[in-house]
């Protein structure tokens, strides 16, 4: 394996001077789950690894009573994220997610930053999040900036980071009342592997409980990146969801994604199945409305 040298700066200012002075030669790393592998399999060479595990705020999970906003640390395990009972309680559609990533050994140390940092199409935790509207606050040499996750993503493994910049956290608005979340991993079968398809949708209804007044449907390894299905989100607002509503949004949702042939799963199941999952988490979002505590 490739010899590097493992730095451990204590803090975001150190981490990125650290990085400016080996340029190319070094590369940042949290849980490294994916980094070693890539080492290992002479996909990366890096002289210096810049360790963000020192880092304290950066492995930070905190809900904001006075905004309602939810604050991740790019540092958060998955493993910190499924045994959150807020998380489960409030967000379930994050504890979808993350507690069907590899196994406990792996959740304990890979990090979210670093799931979605490597901007995969089949990274489960990125579903979950776009579908929150959540916004992603980002420290580089050139300052400080904060972007919509939707838009991080430029293909397969591209992200919009510059050189030197970190990923220090995810930004969640307040949820609206009413609202049920749900995500699910289509899989050939119940093991650690990458999904077929990723589906998550938020659905919040009016006082009543009756109406839709916000929809959203974000899917994974429907496209070259995760997406958002607008029409779908669209023509869910303002209804009643009933069995057919709930279908045509299936429909609108499928024929929004950009699905392929892989070894995987053939580009028709998945179109089809993006039709099935989401009306099948639409009714689970409602559900969970319908059993909401008062």
């Amino acid at each position: 394996m490739h010899h590097f040298q493992y730095l451990t700066p204590q803090s975001v200012d150190e981490a990125i001077s650290l990085l400016e002075s080996h340029r190319t030669r070094a590369r940042y790393i949290a849980g490294g789950t994916d980094m070693i592998v890539k080492i290992k399999e002479g996909k990366a060479a890096p002289d210096y690894l810049v360790s963000l595990k020192h880092i304290p705020e950066l492995d930070r999970l905190v809900y904001d009573r006075e905004t309602g906003e939810l604050h991740i640390g790019a540092l958060v395990t998955h493993r910190m994220l499924e045994t959150s009972d807020m998380i489960r309680r409030h967000y379930p559609i994050i504890y979808d997610a993350v507690s069907c990533i590899g196994s406990v050994q792996i959740r304990n140390v890979a990090t979210i930053g670093g799931n979605i940092v490597n901007a995969v199409p089949s990274a489960d935790g990125t579903i979950p999040l776009i579908a929150l509207d959540a916004k992603i606050h980002i420290i580089g040499p050139k300052g400080e900036r904060q972007e919509e996750l939707q838009h991080f993503f430029l293909g397969p493994g591209q992200n919009i980071l510059d050189e030197g910049e970190i990923l220090t956290r995810f930004i969640v608005p307040p949820l609206l009342p009413h609202t049920g979340s749900a995500y699910i991993k289509l899989t050939r079968r119940e093991a650690m592997e990458l999904p077929i398809l990723g589906v998550g949708v938020i659905i919040s209804l009016d006082d009543d409980k009756t109406t839709c007044t916000r929809a959203r449907i974000s899917l994974g390894v429907a496209a070259p990146t995760p997406i958002r299905a607008l029409s779908a989100e669209r023509f869910l607002k303002g209804k009643s969801l009933d069995d057919t509503v709930l279908e045509e949004a299936g429909q609108i949702a499928s024929e929004e994604s950009r699905v392929r042939d892989s070894i995987r799963g053939e580009a028709w199941y998945r179109r089809e199945m993006v039709r099935v999952l989401v009306k099948r988490m639409a009714k689970r979002c409602l559900e969970q409305i319908k059993t909401e505590q008062p």
